[in-house]
């Protein structure tokens, strides 16, 4: 007899009396994530008796570096018509719709102005520290992700599958479910990687100092988030249509560049380490 999990959660979390505005998972989790990420790096911080003014500084750049790069990520990846015909949608943040790649992306262009304008060192100093707790957020926001009922996996037979309510919208508003077909549970397959490449960075940063060879952690970083990520793409839905055809999906050929940069970094610091 098949096994599955019904997966009957409501995105809304509570909504606040007064306003009547609505709280959603998604939103929790991802704030949760930066506060996690925040508190970590903090005491990183702490640890190298580094410029405060420089933390404070740092995470106004990553929020918004996040949260923009991530939110154009999805609508220009993977959606471009949609979107810029309808770019007020683009502002929707709270309705779900980030991708992972343009928050990359958009972390490293704010990276980049933080470190010409603020600390005036190499990027990659940054980089080493920042990434250590960016696998801790990204679970918390694959668990936003998985709350939403959406980007999850093919159809299955294992015994933890999920059926997932695909009409979620209506039947927020009292509609009956529409559940997928028992699913893999990509959120947490994802969520599971980015936690294990978290756990090895913490340990490289506080046990072996890896942050003294630059772009070593970075580099772990790197392969440990996009390496799991192309591999969990064979059983994820694809997000859009046209990438039906394809051979691989736009989420692994963006993760592609990622891990080709990632073995570039550790090599280089190794290289590095061997001319001292």
């Amino acid at each position: 007899m098949l096994s599955f999990i019904t997966w009957t959660v409501d995105p809304e979390a509570f909504t606040i009396p007064g306003p009547g505005l609505e709280v959603r998972w998604y939103g929790i989790t991802f704030a949760l994530g930066f506060a996690v990420g925040s508190y970590i790096v903090y005491r990183m911080w702490k640890h190298e008796d580094l410029k405060e003014a420089w933390f404070d500084k740092l995470f106004f750049y990553v929020i918004v570096g996040t949260t923009v790069g991530a939110r154009l990520g999805h609508c220009l990846f993977y959606n471009p018509d949609y979107y810029l015909a309808n770019p007020i949608e683009i502002l929707k943040i709270r309705d779900g719709g980030l991708a992972s790649h343009g928050g990359t992306i958009g972390i490293l262009i704010a990276i980049w102005l933080y470190s010409r304008i603020i600390t005036k060192k190499n990027m990659l100093w940054t980089l080493d520290r920042l990434v250590v707790p960016v696998g801790f957020v990204a679970a918390f926001i694959r668990t936003g992700n998985l709350m939403n009922h959406e980007v999850y996996g093919h159809e299955t037979t294992v015994p933890w599958a999920f059926r997932f309510i695909k009409n979620i919208s209506y039947w927020e508003h009292g509609a009956a479910p529409v559940f997928s077909l028992p699913s893999h549970p990509t959120q947490i397959y994802e969520a599971f990687c980015y936690i294990v490449t978290a756990c090895i960075c913490m340990w490289l940063y506080w046990k072996k100092e890896a942050q003294k060879r630059q772009g070593l952690i970075f580099g772990i970083f790197l392969i440990g988030i996009f390496l799991s990520r192309f591999f969990i793409e064979f059983v994820k839905n694809d997000q859009e249509s046209f990438e039906e055809s394809w051979i691989i999906n736009m989420g692994q050929i963006l993760s592609i560049p990622f891990i080709i940069a990632g073995i570039w970094f550790i090599y280089r610091s190794i290289k590095i380490k061997n001319k001292k």
